[in-house]
């Protein structure tokens, strides 16, 4: 006997006969022995008219706490239908919202952005065992919390397949199943490029770093309840079958900022190459990098200013590169010159949760300012920040941003 729980998206239950395909995919899955929890969103758009419904009746004066009150009624009204739907099909099924005595996800008093009190929900999760062991399906909203004082809480945008996850990772489950309106992950949007592909995984990393930067799938903060014990996949509705294919997403969740710092342990070095209008001038980073990927010189990082790119290359490289990229100044027109910099030390960290961080560039580079260690290049992404520091002073900074970081 397994455990699944199976997250519904908004389009996946967007009308009546949906709903009903939904129910019967699950009833499907409980009646081959398997215990099921479905996680269920609002129907498809219902919670953006409700938004626009409160603004415009009430605008400005609306209170956080009346919003999310008002917003969480597309989610108790899903829940009664998908478990209504359930039990029509001759299975017992008991909706889990809020006001119910086993409500689950515990949260802070913060209205629309709830922070998820984790241990509290763990302890509050038994009673949705016991349910399981009776037979039952429960089928709880997803997006919603409750309160220190028992009010209503939001879990922000995507916080269906947060409350997927972590139902999930809190009742041990075999799988988590999130059941949405495309097949899986494609190679790209396939809106925009027609022959995009199904990929058949994708590593949770992958997974967060697209969904942070834009992909619609899955909410990039879901993943943080990500146990690599459970099997996770991403199906279409249509499919009407819980067994489907889709994309899985494999591996744990490696969010901690403090695991994800590494000092590089041997010198960098950093080749600038200047030229007038160097900006303007298209194929430049592909003549650069080229010229050194056909010698296997690796490039650690690359930044580029109006009128220079800066280089970094391993020391033990530095002296062949700065040939190869002395003949490729001299071969362009745009570029004039070209010099070999400072040993430099590479100080990197990675964490999906970076761009949720507000101020962790300034919360590093202050304890390395008050040190006097000069900054040599910083280069950052969404999820990832490299600092270049003077070789002397890789240690003493690496130290000191381990430190912020705790």
């Amino acid at each position: 006997m397994d455990l699944l729980v199976a997250k519904f998206g908004g389009t996946s239950v967007g009308d009546g006969s949906r709903i009903k395909k939904a129910a019967q995919s699950v009833v499907n899955e409980y009646m081959k022995g398997n215990q099921i929890v479905v996680v269920v969103s609002a129907v498809n758009k219902s919670t953006d008219e409700l938004i626009g419904l409160s603004d415009d009746a009430v605008g400005a004066g609306l209170t956080d706490k009346q919003r999310a009150g008002i917003v969480a009624m597309g989610e108790l009204t899903s829940v009664r239908l998908f478990s209504a739907a359930i039990e029509s099909l001759g299975v017992k099924s008991e909706y889990i919202d809020p006001y119910h005595e086993l409500w689950p996800v515990i949260t802070d008093s913060n209205s629309l952005e709830a922070k998820i009190d984790f241990k509290s929900t763990e302890i509050k999760m038994e009673g949705i065992k016991t349910l399981l062991n009776q037979g039952i399906i429960p089928v709880i909203c997803g997006f919603l919390g409750k309160g220190p004082l028992g009010e209503i809480t939001t879990l922000g945008r995507g916080g269906s397949d947060v409350s997927a996850f972590l139902i999930g990772h809190c009742l041990e489950a075999n799988e988590v199943i999130i059941v949405t309106d495309v097949d899986g992950v494609m190679s790209t949007d396939p809106n925009k490029i027609e022959d995009a592909k199904l990929l058949d995984e994708i590593s949770v990393e992958e997974m967060r770093d697209l969904a942070t930067h834009g992909a619609q799938v899955l909410h990039p903060h879901a993943l943080t309840y990500k146990d690599p014990l459970i099997n996770a996949k991403i199906i279409n509705f249509a499919h009407g079958d819980l067994t489907s294919k889709g994309t899985r997403i494999v591996g744990p969740y490696e969010g901690d900022l403090l695991k994800g710092v590494s000092l590089y342990k041997n010198p960098i070095s950093l080749i600038a190459v200047v030229g007038e209008g160097m900006i303007k001038k298209s194929g430049l980073f592909a003549g650069l990098s080229g010229c050194l990927a056909k010698e296997d010189i690796n490039i650690f990082g690359i930044s580029a200013a109006q009128n220079s790119m800066s280089a970094f290359v391993n020391k033990s490289d530095s002296n062949k590169a700065y040939h190869l990229l002395h003949q490729f100044v001299v071969e362009t027109d745009v570029l004039s010159s070209l010099s070999l910099g400072r040993d430099t030390a590479m100080i990197t960290f990675f964490s999906p949760d970076i761009i949720e961080k507000p101020g962790i560039i300034s919360d590093i580079t202050e304890p390395l300012r008050k040190s006097e260690i000069n900054i040599v290049e910083i280069i950052s992404s969404q999820t990832a920040i490299v600092l270049f520091v003077d070789w002397k002073d890789g240690e003493k900074a690496y130290e000191l941003i381990k430190e912020v970081l705790e």
